[in-house]
This record gives C-alpha cells, structure tokens and sequence, in this order.
C-alpha cells in the first residue's frame, strides 16, 4: 500500500496539492504514481511565469519504463520549479511528498482545492484502477 498523507489533496490523475502557510500551492506526484512508474530519469517543469488552469499539462515526469503527463491540479501563476529533479530525478522516487516536489504556483483560486480528492477518496481510486 502506498504512502498518503491526510494533509494533502489528490487529483485523479495522480499530482498531490499542498496549500502551504503563505497561500502557494506546491504540486508534485503521488507515491501510487512514482512506483507505478519506475526508477524516474527525467521530469520537465513547467517555466516559470506561466499561468496554468487546473487540468492544463504542466511538464513530464520520464521513467525506465514510461512517460507521464503532469497536470497541474489547480489553477495559477507558476512561481518556483525545483531545480534540484534536474539533477537528481531519482528524489520523486524516494521523496515524492517532500524533496520530490515539481512545482510551487500562485493560485488564482484557492477554493479549487476544495474539488480535489481526500486522501481517503484517492486510496479508493487507487485501489479501483
């Protein structure tokens, strides 16, 4: 069983959302998702400056095994990448809620994360698939 933590939000295409304390959004992929895909060598970000809607493709996460769409799970201004997936991909693998972080945005509605999934709820999906 894979590793979800209550705090986050969960879209159904497998990113997590964290609102953090100054109202960004720091978006990366699920455990489910990082060991569904393998040993990760390589993730495009998306750049920054660029204003996503939820759902919009926001980079690609690449596998030994597979490819994968990121899609951003609300809308906003992108504000920060993690440089350090450049270097050290692998870290989505072993850290995907913490180091393996993909992207920080600024979001134009806060209230979209209340259409996310509990973790609760993307267990469920997660065990449906």
């Amino acid at each position: 069983m894979s590793h979800t933590p209550v705090e986050l939000k969960y879209a159904s295409t497998h990113e997590w959302a964290r609102l953090e304390d100054d109202g960004t959004v720091t978006v990366g992929i699920t455990d489910h998702a990082q060991a569904a895909l393998g040993d990760v060598v390589f993730v495009e970000t998306p750049e920054v400056g660029v204003v996503l809607a939820a759902g919009d493709d926001a980079g690609v996460v690449e596998s030994v095994k597979a490819a994968s769409d990121i899609y951003s799970p609300v809308g906003g201004e992108v504000i920060e990448i993690n440089r350090q997936l450049e270097d050290d991909p692998e870290t989505v693998n072993s850290d995907p809620y913490n180091d393996g972080w993909f992207f920080k945005l600024q979001p134009s509605d806060p209230a979209e994360l209340d259409a996310l999934l509990s973790a609760g709820d993307y267990q469920q999906l997660c065990e449906e698939e």
